[in-house]
C-alpha cells in the first residue's frame, strides 16, 4: 500500500511534452528569451481563456481589454519568482495547468473591473445630486410613490440605493444579498417602476 501511495504522489512526467519541459526549465532558470518564447507559445491560449471567461459572465471584451487580461495572467504567473510555475507538478499537461491559472486570474480581474465601474457610477450619481438638489427632492417624491407598487425586497433595494445613496457594497452588507445580484435586481425594480409610471 505504501508503494502505491508513493507512486500516486509522484508527478506524471508523461503528461509534459519534451518541448514544454524544456521551455519550463529555461523560464525558471531565467534563460535569455525564455519568457518571450513562453508568451509566443501560450499567448493564444491565454487570450482564448480571457475571452471565454468574459463571455461566460456576459461581458463583451474588446481586443485591448483582452490583452489587458492576458497581461494580468502573466503578472500572476511571474509573481513571487514564478511561484505558480514552480508549483507545477506535471499531473496535467502544461496547457491544461495554464488554463486553470489563467481562468482564475481573469475572473479576479473581471470582478475588480466590475466593482470599479459600479463605484464610478455611484460617484457620478452623487455628483449629479450635489449639482441639482431640487431635482433630487422631486425624484425622491416620485420614487417614494412608485415604490409602493414594488414587492418589499425590491422596494428596500430601491430605497437603499436611490434614496439613501448606498453603494452596492453597502447594500450587500446590509441585506446579505450577493454583490453581483444587486445590480440586476435594481434594474428589474426600475423597469417595474417605469411600467407603473406609464399607467
Amino acid at each position: 500500500m505504501a508503494t502505491v501511495a508513493s507512486q500516486q504522489s509522484e508527478p506524471r512526467h508523461d503528461l509534459l511534452t519534451a518541448q514544454d519541459r524544456d521551455l519550463l526549465r529555461l523560464c525558471l532558470a531565467g534563460a535569455p528569451g525564455a519568457w518571450e518564447a513562453f508568451l509566443e507559445r501560450f499567448s493564444g491560449l491565454l487570450a482564448f481563456v480571457a475571452e471565454r471567461s468574459a463571455a461566460q459572465r456576459g461581458i463583451s471584451l474588446p481586443a485591448a481589454d483582452r490583452d489587458d487580461l492576458v497581461a494580468d495572467v502573466m503578472v500572476e504567473i511571474l509573481r513571487n519568482n514564478a511561484a505558480v510555475l514552480r508549483g507545477f507538478t506535471g499531473r496535467a499537461s502544461l496547457p491544461t495547468f495554464l488554463t486553470v491559472v489563467a481562468r482564475r486570474a481573469c475572473v479576479r480581474s473581471l470582478l475588480r473591473a466590475r466593482r470599479s465601474r459600479t463605484a464610478s457610477a455611484d460617484r457620478a450619481v452623487q455628483d449629479d445630486e450635489r449639482k441639482n438638489p431640487a431635482a433630487v427632492v422631486a425624484n425622491h417624491d416620485e420614487i417614494e410613490a412608485l415604490m409602493q407598487r414594488l414587492d418589499p425586497q425590491a422596494a428596500r433595494l430601491v430605497r437603499l440605493h436611490h434614496l439613501e445613496g448606498r453603494s452596492y457594497g453597502e447594500i450587500s452588507q446590509i441585506t446579505g444579498l450577493p454583490l453581483g445580484s444587486i445590480g440586476p435586481a435594481l434594474s428589474q425594480a426600475r423597469q417595474q417602476m417605469r411600467g407603473t409610471s406609464a399607467n
